[in-house]
């Protein structure tokens, strides 16, 4: 409990929120190149120590109490006790998907905001590997990652990369395990099927599919984009007609198979497709042969409304993107924070939950099955683009840990 006593006091008899200003200024903005803004800089630097200086003079451990009330706020110090008192350990990986995650469509220029970067920044100085997440293309993710957090970082030998949802991993720094590309070792056959799949599902795609959709530039996973805003009418409309065409094709695709049963099978499996099928063309009285369900269940149809439709491995998903970048890393006893917004980031919660090597956070409008997993564990759920919240949190956390 005194722990506990000790953050009361220094919540109760310090201004946290005006101190964590001063520090997001300083760190998120450095001083220019102008007299009038190195002088500002010097002040807010100035108050800063200042203020830090008296919380340090009344606390035994006032350097960590001054650092936690210089990054976290009231809520987030007390779940970060909350946490270690129930896993006596703290962070020591940072697992995070990046669409509706670290950054929201609904920002306008759609980057990754700049308290999240310098806090992703601090974190990783601080000696915390980072693996981002994504189901996006790994020259696309290399782009905007490295502008956001810069080469240096990206190529410290503590960062990976696992793309198109599982399929490769990239850690600069790590010679011949620099790049994994785990589709390499998938049977022949299912590589055979994406292949065809590929070669086939543009050019063979009704007008309106075919007008209303592109193929994104992945290196294994087939996802079918919208050409109109994400989520927007026309893209529900297209998405949706892509995912019927997308099942059909794989039945033609696999010997033996039907589109009938293509249309079953996924509609058991998922409620989702089951949803737009019975929307539009219905859900087929088919029965789907055992060798047929049996080569359905290595390939997963993915269905994001107004988003994408997708054709992709059940043996290739993020968690085993996860251990190859954890392998690569070296990190042989991980507690992580996973944070992601999608059932595909679900696998990743669970696999942790399961394995007890971290815990999961989501953002308020993450999928329904996600938060409902996120509630059930540690409740860390966290405001559209706020997704720095929960890196405070962790930055007290790994504090908070290092105390006698």
């Amino acid at each position: 409990m005194k722990r506990y006593d000790a953050l009361y006091q220094l919540y109760d008899e310090f201004d946290a929120e005006t101190l964590r200003a001063y520090q997001e200024l300083a760190d998120v903005f450095p001083a220019l190149g102008t007299r009038v803004a190195l002088e500002q800089w010097k002040d807010v630097r100035d108050e800063l120590d200042e203020r830090k200086a008296a919380i340090r003079e009344a606390f035994p451990v006032g350097e960590t109490f001054a650092d936690v009330a210089a990054h976290a706020s009231r809520e987030g110090a007390f779940t970060a006790l909350d946490l270690l008192g129930k896993y006596d350990c703290a962070v020591n990986v940072l697992v995070l998907d990046v669409d509706e995650t670290l950054r929201s469509a609904g920002r306008t220029d759609n980057e990754i905001p700049r308290e999240t970067l310098s806090l992703l920044t601090k974190l990783h100085d601080g000696g915390i590997p980072i693996v981002i997440c994504t189901g996006q293309t790994l020259e696309n993710v290399k782009g905007f990652i490295t502008q956001g957090l810069g080469n240096e970082l990206v190529h410290s030998g503590r960062f990976s990369i696992v793309y198109e949802a599982g399929n490769g991993v990239f850690t600069p720094g790590h010679g011949p395990d620099t790049k994994r590309l785990l589709y390499d070792d998938l049977d022949a056959d299912v590589r055979g099927t994406f292949d065809e799949i590929r070669g086939r599902v543009l050019p063979e795609a009704p007008e309106r599919v075919n007008r209303g959709c592109h193929l994104q530039g992945n290196e294994f996973t087939v996802t079918l984009k919208p050409n109109f805003q994400t989520g927007s009418e026309r893209a529900v409309e297209v998405i949706d007609e892509a995912l019927v065409y997308l099942l059909d094709l794989l039945g033609d695709v696999l010997d033996g198979a039907t589109a009938e049963e293509t249309r079953a099978y996924y509609a058991r499996t998922d409620p989702e497709i089951r949803g737009v099928l019975e929307r539009g063309p219905g859900v087929p009285d088919a029965e789907v042969p055992e060798d047929v369900e049996e080569r359905l269940e290595r390939l997963e149809v993915g269905y994001y409304e107004g988003d994408a439709a997708e054709l992709g491995s059940y043996e290739l998903d993020k968690v085993a993107g996860v251990e190859a970048a954890l392998d690569v890393l070296g990190i042989d006893d991980p507690f992580s924070l996973v944070m992601g917004d999608s059932k595909s980031d679900l696998r990743v919660m669970e696999w942790v939950a399961e394995e007890e090597a971290g815990i999961a956070a989501a953002p308020n409008h993450a999928s329904e099955v996600v938060l409902d997993h996120v509630l059930e564990t540690d409740e860390l759920v966290f405001e559209r683009d706020g997704a720095a919240s929960m890196l405070r949190m962790v930055y007290a956390l790994d504090r908070l840990a290092g105390l006698e």
